[in-house]
């Protein structure tokens, strides 16, 4: 090569090292930032791991399509393991429709309503009998249920036993008798319970009457009429049974749970069932000592002003029954899950986060509840999208529960058919229902090495299984959590 071209050569060669250079230099600027992509940015949440929430036993450390469901892994991130409680974003609560509400302490009296049927009030019922021995000259009132007025003649009897004492009575006057011996004529006469109008009517007549006319003693209806003309009487015989209607009973059945509440003199407003706008005013008088073993009511019966004469028996009353006003706290009834066996509400605590709480209710009060215990005044509960959030809490606190002590598995292949298969590993915990294990790759499923739950077939199986064993173990698919053990022996056993 001569010496020109050297020369030439050289200073190509040049030129290229201090491009290369500036290229190097160039990419290193670029790729510098990149590099510190492997640790979270300031300002992101920090993942600590992916998982399946369907199968949350095993973990792993990145993104993928889950091995046990058609679905892709989630992230946990570092702010919602540490913290109590389910964190959802404020994108996520506008579209699942989360709408939270106060719990409030207000002064308000609890109210129900209870359908009664009116009776007659018992103690507004008179009899009417006849004292004397006699017959049934003419029925002024022949049927039941007629409408009387105090002071209406209802029937005339004719009473021969009358006749003999009268005209003693009345001799005895015209002969001029000692005024001892008219007086103790007077006296058996009052003693047969001759009325005294009858006998001013024959002292003035001058002859005796047997005839007599008994009269309804107060205002009402003839509930039962128990004669007809012609017929004969005997002293202490009911004639007629008339009750009052200024006053009606109304008889309720009242669930046990609402009964505790109530106390005789307890005032209320009822309203016909047929016409909601004549009502009447009412008071608890008695609480019969009775309860019903098909239906767990008891009866109340309820006075109810009739003046008016309104009301009939047979009516349907709605009552309403309001008890004293009393401090209560309270939340929206449609904020409260009910199980059957207990109360949940979504407490929203200040961080953000969402928690279950459970609380025991008080009164019932309609569109709200009363809460004896587990809440506080200020506190904010979801009213609506609980359910959606007590799922997620229930599955973070299963995934509490069952996670192990580990590093979290890298993504996993989807399992292959059924069957059982065998893996080698350390237990990391021992629970009643499953055993979390840390074992190597499984290449029948195309597992990598990972940390997970195993379920028991009998919360009594593998009793000798102990945290830190070293285990050979064979499972199978199945089972609440997903794979199931079979059998579980100290590693190296079967060899």
């Amino acid at each position: 090569m001569t010496r020109k071209q050297l020369t030439v050569a050289a200073a190509i060669a040049a030129v290229l090292l201090a491009a290369a250079a500036f290229y190097a230099g160039r990419m290193t600027a670029l790729q510098a930032p990149m590099r510190g992509a492997t640790s979270a940015p300031a300002g992101e949440r920090k993942v600590l791991y992916w998982h399946d929430p369907m199968v949350p036993g095993p973990r792993f450390d990145k993104p993928g399509k889950s091995p046990f469901m058609d679905m892709q892994l989630v992230p946990v991130y570092a702010d919602a393991a540490t913290e109590s409680g389910v964190k959802v974003s404020p994108e996520v609560q506008q579209n699942l429709g989360i709408r939270t509400a106060l719990v409030t302490r207000s002064r308000v009296a609890n109210s129900f309503d209870a359908v009664g049927a009116v009776q007659f009030d018992e103690r507004l019922t008179e009899a009417v009998q006849t004292r004397v021995a006699g017959y049934v000259e003419h029925l002024l009132v022949r049927a039941p249920m007629e409408y009387v007025h105090k002071g209406q003649g209802l029937v005339t009897i004719f009473a021969p036993d009358w006749l003999g004492p009268q005209n003693e009575y009345l001799a005895l006057k015209r002969a001029g008798a000692s005024p001892e011996l008219v007086a103790a004529a007077r006296e058996r006469m009052r003693a047969l319970s001759i009325p005294d109008a009858l006998l001013r009517q024959s002292e003035q007549a001058g002859t005796a009457h047997a005839r007599f006319t008994l009269l309804a003693p107060v205002n009402g209806v003839v509930a039962e009429l128990g004669l007809r003309e012609g017929v004969a009487v005997a002293p202490g015989t009911t004639l007629f049974r008339i009750a009052g209607l200024e006053k009606v009973w109304a008889v309720a059945e009242i669930p046990e749970t609402q009964a505790v509440r109530l106390a005789r003199g307890q005032r209320v407003t009822a309203a016909l069932q047929a016409d909601s706008s004549q009502t009447f005013a009412g008071e608890l008088k008695e609480i019969l000592p009775e309860v019903s073993a098909n239906t767990r009511t008891l009866k109340a019966r309820f006075e109810v002003d009739n003046r008016g004469g309104r009301l009939m028996p047979g009516m349907l009353l709605r009552i309403q029954v309001t008890t004293p006003a009393a401090e209560r706290l309270l939340v929206p009834a449609e904020a409260v899950i009910r199980t059957g066996t207990r109360a949940v509400v979504i407490l929203r605590k200040g961080s953000g986060a969402f928690e279950p709480r459970e609380v025991k209710l008080g009164a019932d009060l309609g569109d709200q509840l009363e809460i004896a215990q587990g809440l506080s005044e200020g506190d904010q509960v979801v009213a609506s999208g609980q359910f959606l959030v007590d799922s997620e809490a229930r599955l973070r606190s299963v995934l509490g529960g069952m996670a192990g002590a580990g590093q979290a598995a890298p993504a996993a292949s989807a399992p292959a058919a059924g069957g059982t298969f065998t893996g080698q590993g350390k237990v990391e915990s021992v629970e009643p229902d499953g055993i979390t294990i840390s074992h190597g790759p499984v290449p029948e499923l195309k597992w990598p090495s990972m940390t997970m739950g195993f379920g028991k077939p009998d919360p009594k199986a593998f009793p000798e299984v102990k945290v830190g064993d070293a285990v050979r173990f064979q499972f199978r698919q199945g089972g609440p959590m997903g794979w199931e053990l079979v059998t579980v022996q100290p590693a190296g056993a079967g060899k």
